[in-house]
């Protein structure tokens, strides 16, 4: 199982450059940041708004109904109206000379009985036909030209700001931490004393300079983090930039990658020369594989721009002193394919290794995830720690943070041990699938088959001790075993191995014992135990007739590059590590059936217990085999003799 690796926190919030894309200054004045042009859009919009209210005046007549108009009429009040054609509109005046406004009706204009009423009460009668404006009739043409004025202007902005990126594609991307520094400093790091102490030299020389120059010391120029994913590289460095409070340029490998030839090249040359100006600084590439590379490997040779932006790093690197002030840091979990020459003395001269934590140091992770987190009386750090083997800091970080969502799942208020044990087997082993259903007979098969797996790892002096066992569908498998080291391994003896393999063949060898035939369930298996054996006889000289010889692994970093090496040993060597391979997996397969068939009862119980309950714990499988054992020798005491 690969670790994965724990995201860094984040880094504080830091002066961003000035300038949007085409790095044109901010726009911080006048309307809030708004675009110039925009000024003038809001002036046309002012005037027109006074235009169009110019166009239609206020009206201080006195408003009547159809009905009212015809009373006043019929009264004698009416002295004359103008009737408008367009809408029926009337206007008139009073025998006081008092205005008013009314509509008659559109359709047919005024009936003649009301055209007769007013000629009765000699009221002067007009006609009139309005003519819009002038402006007001070139108004839509002005609107529909502003709006098209409007929009090439947009377009000029938009392709000056394209043009502007295009130009200012070659300035650099990093992230640059300046006012605020880094908040970070190695008390933020849990664990890894020992890499704290390698990158100490690095805080001190930023620290007094002078210091180092008046020895004639020289600083590393470039220190490079090696290790798995997770295990705090980028975390590391930025404690490095607050312990040393200098600035801190962080920026990834992918960032001098484009599209344009020469790009990466100018980016790197630009980052240089933003550090060169702060005077002290600490430069980081995070993931310096993607453009550090081996130059030329592969089929059809090398990639330009990656290996241009490669020649451009080296040359900058060898172009500033040590007294200078600037340091660069990078951080891969692929040393292996770095070009030799970013690895020589005067460049990454300095390589810190970053390794998985180890218990004490899990102990310490664990304490730092946990520290706001509401736990039970019955946690235990240590027996956390001690179960996660081979966990990095991310996957500490994840386990705390499943082992959370369980307890909120369960209705509980605190994170209870059991709730780590469930996020255990969620990280470990995967998702229970709870929706799966399988029959009687296959849980019976995937019963015994996890028993034999259960039953050679507690009987096997060299092995890992069990830790669980469960039939319930959990990730890809239908059937899980976990294993837990009882202690920390960093080198693994032959006869750990030989046990190991024949735990892997429990599983098959016991469907065979009971059934007298194989099923496809140990697939996983046996591509495990074959890979495992190979490496014995390829790797790690396990091998009596191959003897103290070692070829590394068949996989190749570029595509291509195997074709252009041969191989390193004869036809003849290659038939003999097949057949040692299959040697070892022949007699380890013969030692499986053997324990087995010396703990039958104990297979039969161990499977019992599994269909009753679906899981059980390493101790219960244990108790089981003794039980089992217990009943051979009752029985054999009970057996008469001759």
């Amino acid at each position: 199982m690969q670790p994965q690796s724990p995201p860094p926190p984040p880094p504080p919030a830091g002066r961003e450059p000035s300038g949007g894309p085409g790095g044109r200054g901010g726009r911080s004045g006048f309307l809030g940041g708004l675009p110039r042009w925009s000024i003038w859009v809001l002036l046309g919009v002012l005037i027109l708004g006074f235009t169009v209210a110019g166009l239609f005046p206020g009206d201080s007549s006195e408003s009547l109904t159809y009905s009212d108009f015809r009373q006043k009429v019929l009264a004698g009040d009416v002295a004359e109206v103008t009737i408008e054609n367009n809408d029926g509109g009337i206007d008139g005046v009073l025998d006081d000379d008092t205005k008013f406004s009314t509509t008659g009706p559109l359709d047919g204009g005024i009936p003649e009985s009301d055209l007769q009423l007013l000629r009765d009460n000699d009221v002067e009668v007009s006609y009139q036909t309005s003519q819009p404006s002038f402006l007001a009739s070139i108004l839509p043409y002005i609107i529909l030209f502003g709006l098209f004025i409007g929009f090439f202007i947009w377009m000029q902005r938009r392709a000056q700001g394209q043009m502007g990126g295009v130009m200012n594609i070659g300035r650099s991307k990093a992230k640059t931490y300046d006012t605020e520094r880094p908040g970070t400093t190695f008390d933020d790091v849990a664990g890894y004393e020992g890499v704290k102490q390698e990158v100490t030299e690095v805080v001190d020389f930023l620290r007094h300079p002078e210091k180092f120059a008046e020895i004639g010391a020289r600083i590393p120029k470039g220190v490079l983090l090696v290790g798995p994913p997770g295990t705090g590289k980028t975390l590391i460095a930025r404690a490095v930039a607050g312990e040393a409070d200098v600035p801190f340029m962080s920026v990834t490998g992918s960032d001098f990658m484009e599209m344009f030839v020469g790009v990466g090249a100018s980016r790197v040359r630009d980052l240089f020369q933003t550090a060169k100006k702060a005077g002290k600084a600490i430069i980081f590439v995070d993931e310096i594989d993607s453009i550090g590379r081996k130059r030329g490997a592969g089929l059809g040779g090398g990639h330009d721009e990656r290996e241009q932006t490669l020649n451009q790093m080296l040359s900058e690197m060898d172009g500033f002193e040590a007294t200078e002030g600037i340091v660069m840091m990078a951080a891969t979990n692929r040393p292996d394919i770095l070009d030799p020459a970013l690895l020589r003395p005067g460049r990454f001269d300095r390589q810190v290794v970053v390794p998985l934590p180890e218990l004490d140091e899990r102990m310490a992770i664990l304490k730092v995830h946990t520290k706001n987190k509401m736990l039970g009386n019955d946690v235990d750090l240590t027996t956390v720690a001690r179960g996660t083997p081979g966990m990095s800091g991310a996957d500490l970080a994840n386990l705390v943070n499943e082992a959370a969502l369980y307890a909120v799942r369960g209705g509980s208020d605190r994170i209870h041990m059991q709730h780590f044990e469930q996020a255990r087997d969620r990280v470990l082993m995967g998702q229970r699938r709870d929706s799966m259903a399988l029959s009687g007979e296959e849980k019976e098969v995937i019963a015994y088959h996890e028993a034999g797996h259960a039953v050679c790892a507690a009987v096997l002096e060299h092995a890992d001790p069990v830790h669980k066992v469960t039939i319930l569908p959990t990730g890809m498998a239908l059937g899980v075993t976990q294993q837990l080291p009882a202690e920390e391994r960093h080198i693994h003896r032959q006869d750990y191995i030989e046990d190991s393999l024949v735990v892997r063949m429990g599983g098959r060898i016991a469907e065979e014992t009971i059934y007298g035939v194989y099923s496809t369930g140990a697939n996983n298996d046996l591509v495990g135990s074959t890979e495992l054996a190979t490496k014995m006889v390829r790797e790690w000289g396990m091998s009596s007739k191959i003897g103290p010889q070692a070829w590394g692994s068949n996989g190749q970093v570029f595509l291509g590059d195997s074709l252009m090496s041969s191989r390193e040993y004869s036809d003849d060597t290659a038939r003999v590590i097949d057949e040692e391979v299959e040697r070892i997996l022949r007699e380890q397969e013969q030692r499986c059936r053997d324990t087995l068939h010396e703990h039958r009862n104990g297979l039969d119980l161990v499977a019992r217990a599994l269909l009753e309950r679906e899981t059980i714990d390493g101790a219960e499988v244990t108790r089981l085999i003794e039980l089992g054992q217990e009943n051979v020798a009752d029985t054999r005491s009970a057996t008469p003799t001759d």
